[in-house]
């Protein structure tokens, strides 16, 4: 084994024992440090659908598949996920015990964080990337993991959170800029870039979802033309613009529905569904099951 995969077999190992320690009492753990979530997971799961906000993942312990589009993402102790861009997804723990839990965390990026850094640093020269896709999977780094390490050490001082927790994401983030993905990260922080219309047009989508929506206005809001729109908007997301669309209607709706009790029909008109008979086939194709099937299914596995 090289110096450098003991170096990082060693951090994962402290990684694990640091989630571990937080998240002994639930699966999930949202922490006194900004964006900065902790998750443990004793078995593993049936694919689920949901969405990524722009983000880096990493695994301590066990494995876990996302699902973008046609595209599959696999990733592990050995691996991070860094997501750009607020995606759909199906996610899946494939691997996860009560002997070996999988233990995981998340930690949110700021887009101003990133301007910010780039704006202030002479950073080398970013590295070639194969895809414009809004998510990848890259080797994790023994300055990354430790950098990771002394942000939830910090967590046993509250008291210095607010001073030095900014001081070590923005040591995270510059690792993420000059790491393997780290063109895909400027490129959305970058003003005026094709990523960055796209990441524009996302925003707008997430807010008007439940509007009826006319590619060549969204296109126009966001300076491209529709075609260069189009071309680009599939090429980061995987999806049309239609499909990201009709996965915040339903997601919302999925929300609506199991959080404020409300039935499907009132749930689809809300989301900016005319049909209910179209809002129902469009939530089967995606759940799996019926409104109010999948609904009760929900609500049995948390009584559970």
């Amino acid at each position: 084994m090289s110096i450098e995969a003991e170096s990082i077999e060693g951090a994962s190992e402290g990684l694990a024992t640091r989630i571990a320690r937080w998240t002994e009492t639930g699966e999930q753990f949202t922490t006194d440090v900004p964006g900065l979530s902790l998750f443990r997971r004793t078995e593993t799961t049936e694919p689920i659908t949901g969405f990524y906000e722009p983000s880096v993942c990493l695994i301590a312990q066990g494995a876990k598949r996302v699902i973008l589009g046609e595209d599959t993402y696999v990733y592990d102790a050995k691996h991070y996920l860094l997501t750009s861009l607020h995606l759909p997804t199906v996610v899946q723990i494939t691997e996860a015990s009560a002997e070996k839990p999988y233990l995981g965390l998340r930690l949110l990026l700021q887009h101003r964080e990133l301007s910010q850094l780039m704006a202030d640093s002479e950073l080398p020269p970013p590295r070639e990337q194969s895809t414009t896709r809004g998510m990848a999977v890259s080797n994790v780094t023994p300055p990354l993991v430790t950098a990771f390490n002394r942000l939830i050490d910090l967590l046993d001082q509250p008291e210095d959170i607010r001073i030095l927790s900014p001081v070590i994401q923005r040591e995270i983030t510059y690792r993420l800029l000059v790491g393997e993905q780290g063109s895909r990260l400027r490129q959305i922080a970058s003003s005026g870039s094709q990523s960055n219309q796209i990441a524009r047009a996302i925003e707008w989508l997430k807010t008007n979802f439940a509007e009826p929506l006319r590619i060549d206005d969204l296109a126009s809001r966001v300076m491209m033309s529709t075609s260069t729109f189009h071309h680009h908007f599939r090429a980061m997301t995987a999806l049309s613009p239609l499909q990201f669309q009709k996965q915040l209607r339903l997601q919302e709706a999925r929300r609506l529905m199991l959080a404020d009790h409300v039935d499907a029909s009132t749930a689809a008109f809300e989301v900016g569904y005319e049909s209910p008979s179209q809002f129902s086939r469009e939530y089967k194709s995606l759940f799996g099951a019926p409104p109010m099937k999948d609904i009760k299914s929900l609500r049995e596995s948390v009584a559970v």
